[in-house]
This record gives structure tokens, sequence and C-alpha cells, in this order.
């Protein structure tokens, strides 16, 4: 699959077939988030692959509550993906408190990217997360209390036939310009 289609072909997936993901699939995963580059090369994550049905559903649970039940798809996933973020090298967290970025941040987004782009190109769904009890989580996965946890990403086979996304991106001069703030907003008329 070349890139361009990867691009328009993954989208959020949250209905998953009840097969497991191969072995050698989560080793490319793996592989994927390990080239993923980040600030000063620091690498700040690691990946748990949660993939031991019982775990797996335990950590699902944690995502969604009696009041907030959006997530209540994850129990369908066979891999929930858990990415930490960990501290940077020396240099990176420098240069993020000279010029206020959080790159550990940025770096996990960019992991992220990877995984569900690799997980696209093997034919597989993903979603990612950002609701989630991490508390509970960190429990479960013996995760360190100071360790946060960027973000969960659910893994699996898609439902046969599940629809491609309908929603419309945004126009391209709605999210892009050259040179100018004011040309990535479509309002060129002081320009």
């Amino acid at each position: 699959m070349d890139l361009d289609r990867i691009f328009r072909t993954r989208q959020s997936v949250r209905r998953y077939r009840d097969q497991p993901v191969e072995r050698q699939m989560l080793h490319a995963l793996i592989e994927a988030v390990r080239l993923a580059p980040s600030a000063c090369n620091s690498q700040p994550w690691k990946l748990i692959l949660v993939d031991d049905p019982v775990l797996k559903n335990q950590v699902a649970a944690a995502t969604f509550s009696q009041a907030v039940s959006f997530n209540r798809f994850s129990l369908e996933a066979p891999v929930i993906a858990v990415l930490t973020i960990e501290k940077p090298k020396w240099t990176a967290r420098l240069g993020a408190l000279i010029k206020q970025r959080e790159l550990p941040l940025i770096d996990v987004g960019i992991a992220a990217a990877h995984f569900c782009l690799k997980a696209t190109e093997l034919g597989l769904g993903t979603c990612m997360l950002g609701w989630f009890d991490e508390h509970r989580i960190r429990r479960l996965l013996n995760i360190p209390p100071k360790i946060r946890i960027g973000l969960l990403i659910t893994l699996g086979h898609a439902e046969k036939g599940y629809p491609l996304r309908k929603k419309i991106r945004k126009e391209t001069a709605q999210m892009s310009g050259f040179n100018d703030y004011r040309s990535a907003t479509g309002d060129n008329s002081a320009l």
C-alpha cells in the first residue's frame, strides 16, 4: 500500500472482529514505534501492548463508565496499546524548557501516528483514546505513579464491511496556506 492510500484509508475504527492480532503484526507495530522520530532522539515513551483477554478487558473497562460510555467499543478490540510518557534526555528537557514546548507530548503523538499508520498498512484498525482512568490503568499494568499515560490505542481487525469515513475533511484552503497565517484561515481579503 502506498503512503497516500494509507492516509486516505486510516480512520478511527470502533467495531472489531473477534479475531486475535497475529504476534508478527504486533512486532511490526513495535518496530514502527521504535523508528518514530523524537526531540534529541529521546524516544520518551514506553509501548505496552495488552493482548491478554482478561487484562485487556480490565483496561478497556477503564475507558468508559455509566456516565461516559462512548469508549465502550474498546471491549471489542483484541489489543489495547498503551503509550506512556517517559522522561526525555536532558537536552530535550532543556530545549522544551527554553522554548516552552511539551516536546514529549509531541513525540508520543508522532509515535502514535507511526503505530496507527503501520496498523493501516497491515490491514488493521485503530482508534486513539484520550479518555480513560489513568490511575486504574496504571495499577493494572504496574506503571509507576510518576509515569503519565499519554494515550491508548485500540487495535484489531475491523468488522467486515466497516464503512470508510463519511465525514468530510476541511478543504485545503481552510487548513493550510503559504507565508501568512491568514492564508490558512480562508480569509484572504486582507492579503
